[in-house]
């Protein structure tokens, strides 16, 4: 189920909210969802790491950005964090300390195993365990939660393989422009500049995002397998990930195969991804229908299509099925302001030691 879109009726008072990393590609998109969404926010707080003047608008009006330091975080509800590991690590427990609720889309917190890892809708009751900071996923580990946690409980999940085909824009604007600026220098015959990535992205496919670390995966990669463990609570579940980087503005897409436990067939999986809160089927091949980045882009549900049975697995314990959803929409923003509905209607803004209880 998808989280409560009115938590002002829990509250009974509109929210202080900060949004770190304001001014980047992801935080200006979070700024944008909590408008669409209605978030009752009182007051914004958008930071950066500087103040220079700039003006963000937001509910009809122009906010200043402010320079992100920990006292920034003075009477904030909760926090909306999109600014690197390095921020997130030096401020996210100074927002916490100062009562925000802090929800991190950096890799700085999704690990430590006092901080949930949640993903609106699938494991929503780990967010009540928070002391403070609840971590957002990688966005490729976001899109595929849905559909995996679908098939763990209906049928349980024995192995997964995914490659991913991820959009310039999970880098940042400077990859948006370069790709851009690729395109143009290739119809216009003048050499493609090269900065944001080891080679030209234009008309050309990387397999290798994020560093490489000595197992001869990337960090990229690494974080889909153990994020997808901690998620799922499965960490024993064996997962092998190869990430690539394609010329797609926006969206990324996902060749998923899984082993379960029990037999499964296409026409089950289908119903069981259809009956799943924020999925859309799209699953006629004959017709030419399956997800594409350029229609996920915009929105915040996860498409799925191209389901059918692995035959490389025996007794029919397998299947496969192509995945799209908007990285800087449900791979992070979305699913930061989600979390944020959910702590704020369910009455979690507070601690869990705080509380003094257990999720339900």
């Amino acid at each position: 189920m998808e989280p409560s879109r009115n938590p002002a009726a829990a509250l009974g008072r509109p929210l202080t909210v900060a949004v770190v990393g304001a001014t980047g590609l992801v935080g200006r998109t979070m700024i944008s969802v909590l408008e669409e969404r209605s978030f009752p926010v009182g007051t914004l707080v958008p930071l950066a790491s500087r103040a220079d003047g700039r003006t963000l608008r937001f509910a009809g009006r122009e906010w200043p950005v402010r320079e992100a330091t920990p006292d920034a975080f003075a009477g904030v509800d909760i926090a909306l964090f999109s600014a690197g590991g390095s921020v997130s690590r030096d401020l996210a427990p100074e927002a916490a300390k100062r009562g925000a609720v802090v929800v991190d889309n950096s890799s700085q917190w999704r690990m430590d195993p006092g901080v949930p890892l949640v993903v609106a809708g699938v494991n929503d009751e780990d967010a009540a365990l928070h002391e403070g900071i609840i971590a957002n996923p990688n966005c490729s580990t976001m899109q595929l939660m849905p559909l995996l946690m679908a098939l763990r409980d209906a049928v349980g999940i024995e192995r997964v393989v995914v490659d991913t085909y991820q959009a310039v824009s999970g880098t940042g604007q400077k990859a948006v422009a370069e790709l851009e600026g690729q395109i143009a220098a290739h119809a216009a015959g003048t050499p493609k500049e090269v900065r944001v990535y080891p080679h030209a992205i234009g008309f050309n496919a990387l397999p290798h995002i994020d560093v490489f670390r000595e197992d001869g995966y990337t960090k990229e990669e690494w974080k889909v397998i153990v994020e997808s463990r901690k998620i799922l609570h499965l960490p024993d579940l064996r997962v092998s990930c190869t990430a690539v980087r394609v010329p797609v503005l926006a969206s990324h897409s996902e060749a998923v195969h899984v082993e379960t436990r029990d037999p499964i067939d296409a026409a089950r999986a289908r119903a069981l991804f259809a009956a799943t809160a924020g999925v859309i089927v799209v699953d006629d091949p004959a017709q030419n229908r399956y997800p594409l980045a350029t229609d996920a882009a915009g929105t915040d549900e996860v498409y799925v299509g191209r389901i059918r049975s692995d035959v490389s697995v025996p007794d029919g314990r397998g299947i496969a099925f192509w995945v799209v959803a908007d990285n800087l929409r449900k791979g992070a923003a979305t699913n930061a302001v989600q979390v944020a509905e959910l702590v704020a209607s369910r009455g979690w803004l507070v601690p869990a030691s705080r509380r003094g209880s257990r999720p339900a």
